[in-house]
This record gives structure tokens, C-alpha cells and sequence, in this order.
């Protein structure tokens, strides 16, 4: 199992232990993982992914992990997971709007103001 997360891209960093002599021992700053299930109004369905408790924060800041995916630069998704989720949400969406426009809508009633 690797210590990368499949959105974000974090992963290990390498670093020392200081004692309080001042001694450095080298040591991995390891990223703290969860496997989490989201579920995706625009897929209609839960992922599971492993991600960063500190993303998994902001996923939920942000109401969802469309709208984060969605709203998120390209150049922040690094991991090829995170290319693919957002290509497929867009490509729905791409699916919806085309429906919306081609379907004319219901004409409103004409109501009289007294």
C-alpha cells in the first residue's frame, strides 16, 4: 500500500529527528491517509479513495467532492485519479446541458396582479 494520496498527490518527505543534544537521525513525515467513501451527486454514486485528512477537510469545506474537483485548478490535480474523476464529471455535466438546451421548457402561466 502506498502513502500517496490519490487526489492531492501528497506523500512521504524525508527529515530529521533533532535530540536535544542537537543529534540528527533521519526519519519520513508520513502523510496521514484515510480510505474514505464520497458520494458524487453528478455520478450518482460513492468513490472510495484514499486520501489526506487535511484534504478530506476541505472536501467537506467545500460541500462535496464535485464541487471541490470541479472548482480546482488543473494544475492542482496531479494524480492521474484526480484528472480522470474531474474529465468524467465534466463530461456528465457536458451530457446534462445538452439535454437541458435541446428540451424546450414548459411556458410559465400568465398570472394577473391586482
Amino acid at each position: 500500500m502506498s502513502f500517496v494520496c490519490q487526489i492531492s498527490g501528497k506523500k512521504p518527505v524525508s527529515g530529521n529527528n533533532v535530540s536535544h543534544s542537537k543529534r540528527r537521525t533521519k526519519r519520513r513525515f508520513m502523510p496521514n491517509l484515510y480510505n474514505v467513501s464520497l458520494f458524487s451527486e453528478i455520478l450518482n454514486k460513492t468513490e472510495s479513495m484514499r486520501i489526506s485528512k487535511s484534504l478530506h477537510r476541505t472536501i467537506l469545506f467545500k460541500q462535496g467532492i464535485d464541487n471541490y474537483i470541479l472548482k480546482c485548478k488543473n494544475s492542482r490535480l496531479v494524480t492521474p485519479f484526480a484528472k480522470k474523476l474531474k474529465k468524467r464529471l465534466l463530461k456528465i455535466l457536458a451530457k446534462k446541458e445538452a439535454i437541458s438546451i435541446t428540451t424546450p421548457s414548459a411556458p410559465e402561466p400568465l398570472t394577473s396582479e391586482e
